[in-house]
């Protein structure tokens, strides 16, 4: 064989080593992950409902991936915190975010942060949806959607819609039904669920929009009532309650939880984890721990979590910006 045909043939195998060596690399990867402790970092305080589901699910998971996966609470500007502390982490699948709709609303909520969900996470699995409702004290004098919308009109500006803070999604719910019927409300603003659902209770506003699973206690006892559901159709849990979209249509709100990884994550640990999540929420146990939190069961294929995260971060970006809402 000749020099140069050789030095050809040896730069050939040369190149094509080269560019097998990103494949190899991940699948050696995949298949040693993990190969320690997994950190999921949840952006609220521990007890609260996501955080249980994170837990719930990342005891399950453990026991399938043979490592412990540890809860790091790290709840701080409106889940910007966990975020940051995800996005900077390394990429190899050793630490998640309990990624959420507050993640998505961030996107265009927060444009000057120096990480965002569309831009430094890596969607990976849905883990659970919740669907929201248009609550009243029970003094209020209307019982349908229909009758709110009609006194609202007949009382611009009079009614106090509360929510779960400024910028959150329970605030945004709101935005987007004030949108759709052509309302006038006064938001108030209270420091999470508790505070708002107590102001409501005590009738020091007149409703609130805010999860099914956190309200429903109240709505059972009696303590407020629910207009209609943001879900495209009844849910398990009022079956009797209609949904707002029978009233204004194509009026949807909701809220997820699922698992992100920092971007550049290998994509075959991405699929192992997708796999061991859904695993998990399919088992008989965790769907029955699931619904004890008024919590739905969801499960994605990465690109299927990606396609909704991206489209959930654009409906409210728009709703964002038609209300000109700002964080002060």
């Amino acid at each position: 064989m000749g020099r140069r045909k050789f030095i050809q043939l040896s730069l050939g195998a040369a190149t094509l080593g080269a560019a097998a060596l990103p494949a190899v690399s991940g699948r050696a990867w995949a298949l040693a992950y993990p190969n320690r402790p997994i950190t999921l970092v949840v952006f609220l305080p521990a007890g609260a409902v996501p955080d249980l589901v994170g837990r719930i699910v990342g005891d399950a998971l453990s026991q399938r991936l043979g490592q412990p996966v540890i809860i790091e609470n790290r709840p701080g500007a409106g889940g910007n915190l966990a975020l940051q502390s995800v996005a900077r982490a390394p990429a190899d699948g050793h630490t998640l975010l309990l990624l959420a709709s507050p993640h998505a609303i961030n996107v265009s909520l927060y444009p000057n942060n120096p990480v965002s969900l569309t831009k430094d996470i890596v969607p990976v699995a849905s883990l659970n949806r919740d669907t929201f409702a248009l609550l009243v004290n029970p003094s209020f004098p209307v019982k349908t959607v229909a009758e709110f919308i009609a006194y609202a009109k007949a009382n611009p500006g009079k009614i106090n819609l509360s929510s779960n803070g400024t910028g959150n999604l329970t605030h945004l719910a709101g935005e987007l039904f004030k949108t759709a019927t052509g309302i006038d409300t006064l938001h108030v603003p209270y420091r999470g669920s508790p505070a708002a659902l107590a102001a409501l209770t005590a009738g020091d506003v007149q409703a609130l929009f805010d999860t099914i699973g956190t309200s429903f206690p109240l709505i059972q006892s009696g303590k407020i009532r629910a207009l209609g559901v943001s879900s495209t159709e009844r849910v398990r849990m009022l079956p009797d309650v209609p949904t707002i979209a029978e009233t204004v249509p194509g009026y949807t709100v909701t809220g997820f939880l699922g698992i992100g990884a920092p971007k550049d994550t290998p994509a075959e640990i991405v699929q192992r984890l997708n796999r061991e999540i859904n695993a998990v929420l399919n088992e008989p146990a965790i769907k029955a721990k699931m619904l004890e939190l008024n919590s739905e069961p969801f499960t994605t294929t990465p690109a299927e979590f990606a396609k909704f995260t991206a489209a959930e971060a654009e409906k409210w970006g728009k709703v964002v910006k038609a209300a000109n809402v700002k964080i002060e």
